[in-house]
């Protein structure tokens, strides 16, 4: 099999030697081959030397990078053998991640492929009980989907109930227009119960945000339920309400759940029931405005869970989404009682952590309060950061001592 080849300019290959997994269209000196969006491509700089494969998309961003020429030895055909080895190596480490965290409780959900991460640009792989929801940002990922969902199956065997397409709405929005998100195999039905440190949660991937659940803050709702136990909690952006079960199953004397989405306070309601039964008198909820919640009650709770979505997705919208962090931060520390806990996030990827902690600096400043650091947070190992691609680090937390 032959596939067309990219030709650096002279000097601007020193990025992907690096393993910096995106070629930039300004650094492309010529095309061999006639190239379409989605295409697998070998790129070769200005001396004809292999360098890496990856995916051709026509934009800034002109090739995602999934194979290197220096750990790969040479040129790669992305076949099922090719794909099934590389889903086999990323499942062991995953298998050890998974197990290493088992002495918090039973764990059946995790994220086995994370993109860039994991050498697999434009691709998100997340595992529910036995089902693998994919999830493309690429044409070139989502091209490949068949040869992966086989690749699952080698890699799962029986252990594999289904794989679902959510592709949809990650894609170039023309591209994506022309996708229908479906079963690729198997089916099961939602919502499909997990385990998470031996909490349940109902997983609902067709309708839910995301592949269904935010895997990624599996550890820090851990660490959460150390700090609950006869604590009055307030879990802000609840979605499904996973910081709430961690609190309940803690001790925590009281949780509020706070949704602008009447569906996220369903889901969070669900997954109260299926923890704790019909009753649970120490949970309440409310469909609300996280911000017009806060300003209006005057409680004041020994912990806070702020985790808010994306509030900037793009480099244009980071003073706008540094303000409203800096708005909802000041108005959460008013909530916290004196000697109090906040747990404060950031999923904005453009908004880096040297800028998240300033602006909670800010945030503290505004509300007159005195803060200690206690831990920086960030998203779990089944969630791996290339060491040559640091903007995959997109997920930053502070658990903060408020006096």
């Amino acid at each position: 099999m032959t596939f067309s080849k990219l030709y650096l300019q002279s000097g601007r290959d020193e990025a992907v030697r690096r393993f910096h997994p995106w070629v930039f269209s300004r650094a492309i000196s010529r095309y061999e081959g006639d190239l379409n969006d989605g295409d697998v491509v070998e790129v070769f700089d200005s001396k004809k030397n292999y360098l890496a494969t990856g995916h051709y998309h026509d934009g800034s961003i002109a090739v995602r990078i999934f194979s290197f020429g220096a750990t790969a030895g040479g040129p790669v055909t992305p076949d099922l053998p090719y794909w099934t080895q590389k889903l086999s190596r990323i499942r062991a480490i995953r298998q050890a991640i998974i197990t290493n965290g088992q002495s918090a409780g039973p764990t059946d959900c995790y994220r086995l492929v994370h993109g860039e991460g994991d050498g697999c640009t434009g691709l998100i792989v997340d595992i529910y009980n036995g089902v693998a929801v994919v999830q493309a940002h690429s044409i070139g990922m989502h091209r490949e989907r068949d040869l992966i969902t086989e690749a699952l199956k080698a890699v799962f065997g029986d252990e594999l109930k289904a794989v679902y397409d959510k592709s949809a709405d990650t894609l170039p929005d023309e591209y994506g227009a022309t996708v229908t998100n479906g079963y690729l195999f198997g089916r099961t039905p939602v919502p499909h119960p997990v385990q998470e440190n031996g909490n349940t949660f109902l997983v609902d991937w067709i309708t839910g945000q995301k592949t269904g659940f935010f895997l990624d803050q599996r550890d820090n709702r851990a660490l959460l339920g150390l700090f609950a136990q006869g604590k009055k909690v307030l879990n802000a952006f609840c979605y499904s309400g996973g910081f709430s079960v961690y609190a309940l199953k803690a001790g925590a004397s009281s949780v509020h759940s706070v949704d602008v989405s009447q569906k996220a306070i369903d889901l969070t309601n669900q997954n109260i029931k299926a923890n704790f039964g019909e009753q649970e008198e120490r949970h309440e909820s409310f469909a609300d405005d996280v911000m017009h919640y806060l300003k209006a009650h005057d409680h004041q709770y020994d912990v806070v869970v702020l985790d808010p979505p994306a509030f900037a997705k793009s480099l244009s919208a980071r003073h706008r989404a540094v303000q409203g962090y800096k708005r909802l931060n000041a108005e959460g520390f008013r909530r916290v009682a004196k000697g109090g806990i906040l747990f404060t996030f950031s999923c904005s990827q453009v908004v880096d952590r040297e800028l998240f902690y300033n602006t909670i600096v800010a945030a503290a400043i505004e509300a007159g309060r005195q803060v200690r650091v206690l831990h920086h947070l960030s998203q779990p190992a089944d969630h791996p950061v290339s060491l040559f691609h640091p903007e995959g680090g997109y997920l930053k937390g502070l658990v903060l001592w408020v006096e």
